[in-house]
């Protein structure tokens, strides 16, 4: 009983549901999802052995620094002496948010891990405070996702290779929105050598600066799918050249809820895309013409939710197999006026639109409000 106390001292710190919650944590009827919410000024940490049959688990520490707990819990332990434990744990997937985190109890936390099950990691509003330490022997859980949402690191863009050396090689999808800084240390990088998805949505600041930092080069081998969803893209061309130096080929590439240019920059020098790109969504990028310098081929293009006032001619589309036009103004009737187009310049239909999903929460709540007015 006393390795199972130590080893939520270590993990519970650090996983916000709702504040007016009774019970800091909550268990579904079928054992599935528990979730705890320590927002309580003097919070009872025992009541997350709740969760320890659970299958998803959310910790969030109430926005509360977790500094008292370097004294508490010993980082140096041997995580082996709790193997059997963590291995007898039905958890695969975890969220830890709303905190500021000592960088030695978060990787504390990843080292007991190791011997878990846990296949997706979700960091959300965090600060991780301090220096990382070096990894010895035990590498942390072999995740397939790690989603990164609102997380600063004092440790500056060296987070990213530090991080990488306290996971098992194989992760799949990594998801970061958000987090800075984004700059990352790309000589001290590893290989992604299973990564498919990289989705950097939601990175407003990013831009062609930023992207040119953050895709360091041939780390990326099989990379598939790319997002940049409102990540401070201007035009099409600019993501072309970043991938061209990074040596990325996806098969599929979203660029949707930028606000677009049609035309390329001056500076931008022309591009040749990557032959394996298939797909290209620029949805919802406020454009009223094709843009230049598309790929010449694609399977998918879709360009629904614009400002197109007339259809795009054939010289002005690539050879494309699946052309999406919906929401644009030719296509609704009565949206010719400019008096029926929401500020935005989004048409109405496409304020609703099931399009708008993979939109950020911010753009769709401005666009919608807009819509009533």
């Amino acid at each position: 009983m006393e390795s199972v106390r130590w080893l939520l001292l270590l993990l519970l710190p650090l996983l916000d549901i709702s504040a007016a919650t009774p019970d800091p944590c909550e268990l579904d009827e079928d054992d599935i999802h528990c979730a705890c919410n320590f927002s309580e000024p003097q919070p009872d940490w025992s009541s997350a052995f709740l969760c320890v049959s659970a299958v998803d688990v959310e910790i969030r520490g109430g926005g509360r620094s977790l500094e008292q707990f370097l004294e508490r819990v010993d980082i140096d332990a041997d995580p082996r002496q709790y193997m059997d434990i963590v291995k007898a744990l039905r958890l695969r997937r975890l969220t830890i948010g709303a905190a500021r985190v000592p960088a030695l109890l978060l990787f504390g936390a990843l080292r007991v891990l190791g011997y878990s099950r846990l296949k997706e990691l979700t960091l959300e509003d965090l600060e991780v405070t301090g220096t990382m330490p070096q990894p010895v022997g035990i590498q942390g859980p072999g995740l397939s996702v790690l989603r990164l949402r609102n997380v600063s690191w004092t440790t500056g863009g060296a987070w990213l290779p530090e991080l990488q050396h306290w996971l098992k090689p194989g992760l799949k999808v990594l998801n970061i929105a958000q987090t800075h800084p984004l700059d990352f240390s790309c000589d001290k990088v590893l290989t992604f050598s299973a990564l498919t998805t990289l989705d950097l949505s939601n990175n407003p600041g990013l831009g062609k600066r930023g992207l040119m930092a953050t895709l360091c080069p041939h780390k990326f081998p099989v990379l598939r799918d790319l997002a940049l969803r409102n990540a401070g893209i201007q035009t099409p061309n600019e993501v072309c050249s970043a991938l061209a130096t990074a040596g990325v080929q996806p098969h599929r590439l979203d660029l949707s809820h930028n606000s677009l240019l049609a035309t390329a920059k001056p500076e931008d020098p022309g591009c040749v895309w990557p032959s394996a790109l298939n797909s290209l969504d620029l949805s919802f990028a406020g454009l009223e013409q094709v843009p230049k310098g598309l790929p010449a081929e694609l399977e998918v293009l879709n360009l629904s939710c614009n400002r197109l006032n007339r259809k795009p001619l054939s010289d002005e589309l690539p050879k494309v197999g699946n052309l999406t036009l919906d929401g644009n103004p030719f296509l609704i009737p009565g949206t010719s006026n400019p008096s029926s187009i929401v500020p935005s310049g989004v048409v109405p239909a496409c304020v609703h639109s099931p399009l708008a999903v993979g939109m950020s929460g911010t753009l769709a709540l401005l666009q919608g409000a807009r819509g009533f007015a």
